[in-house]
């Protein structure tokens, strides 16, 4: 047995022991912070349901399962779009770029805001507003590490700065991914089986602070009084995604990628997404997956956003002769409140 792959051996020991500490717990619902966090802001794996947590490669692996990111071959720049629960005006914006580096490693940066608007500023006294608006902001910036140990076990790292802001009080964190993903053979062009695992968002609970926790008023003898709140601190949503896929290609041009993923958070349900892709060269890829959750089988027992279809395609196209090329994604995923989500991107591979 290779130093290579006890290593690799002893870390998916370690992440499939941390399934069993995150496993899902429905009577945690809504108790955690940062919630941003589990929200995908990349179109291609979003339309898929996320179901790819062992074939995703590229900037967009950086969300899903950081592992996938060491199969950068060159540079890769994307932005992405979307509109969030459809009628709320919640919109995501996403940036990244990801650099192969060395021999088999990459280098990834990603950020992630999500623009809420202008919202009314209420009182008990005005609860309709009109003494002005206030802007909640949410900033996450990630930076990864990925390498490839052999044409078999891929592996990474990501420490993701958190940041929001809502009014006068505000919280920061730092929280970290882990992600591997094993190819079967020693041809990554032609295997076709592969496995992959991510632990996602662990780190220390976030607490807010700022002017907006404390209230000013007067005593019965009219004494000036100003009293501090203290705010509960919220847990990290961390969560285990384990999945695996497989291609099936035929007539050299064509492919069709079965893909499955299980996702284990600590603050709401289980859930399972399993998803077909289907591809043309690298010119064009239609995608479509179901996900569901254990026990929620419909609107009133769902606790998941988003459960049942989602869709996407992508196009892509060569930019000369150099391998370089521009794609276009388009994603959506229903809810069961609101409109769905849709979602736009642009990918550049230099």
């Amino acid at each position: 047995m290779t130093y290579k792959f006890k290593i690799s051996a002893l870390a998916i020991t370690s992440l499939l022991l941390s399934a069993s500490v995150f496993a899902g717990n429905e009577d945690r619902v809504g108790q955690s912070g940062a919630n941003e966090l589990i929200i995908n802001p990349w179109v291609r794996s979003a339309g898929w349901m996320n179901c790819n947590t062992s074939s995703v490669r590229g900037l967009e692996a950086q969300y899903l399962n950081v592992a996938g990111t060491a199969f950068t071959k060159k540079t890769e720049v994307g932005f992405s779009h979307t509109n969030w629960l459809k009628g709320t005006g919640i919109s995501i914006n996403s940036f990244g770029i990801t650099q192969h580096v060395g021999e088999s490693g990459a280098l990834t940066l990603g950020i992630m805001s999500m623009d809420f608007g202008n919202i009314e500023i209420t009182t008990p006294e005005l609860p309709e507003g009109g003494i002005g608006t206030y802007k909640p902001q949410f900033l996450n910036v990630g930076l990864s590490y990925a390498k490839a140990f052999s044409n078999s076990i891929y592996g990474g790292l990501t420490i993701k700065i958190i940041s929001e802001s809502v009014a006068d009080v505000r919280a920061s964190g730092i929280a970290f991914d882990a992600g591997i993903q094993y190819v079967t053979g020693f041809n990554k062009e032609k295997d076709n089986l592969r496995f992959g695992i991510a632990l996602k968002n662990v780190g220390a609970p976030l607490n807010f602070k700022g002017d907006g926790l404390a209230s000013k008023g007067f005593t019965s003898d009219q004494t000036s009084l100003t009293i501090s709140q203290r705010a509960e601190r919220f847990e990290l949503p961390s969560l285990v995604n384990i999945g695996a896929a497989y291609d099936f290609k035929f007539l050299e041009m064509h492919r069709i990628t079965l893909s499955s993923t299980f996702t284990s958070n600590s603050f709401t349900r289980d859930q399972t997404a399993v998803g077909l892709e289907y591809g043309f060269k690298k010119l064009f890829a239609l995608r479509a997956a179901y996900s569901f959750e254990r026990k929620g089988t419909s609107e009133d027992e769902s606790l998941n956003v988003y459960s049942g279809f989602g869709a996407g395609i992508t196009v892509e196209a060569p930019l000369g002769k150099s391998g370089k090329s521009i794609g276009l994604d388009y994603s959506y995923r229903p809810t069961y409140t609101f409109d769905g989500t849709h979602a736009f991107g642009v990918n550049f591979k230099l």
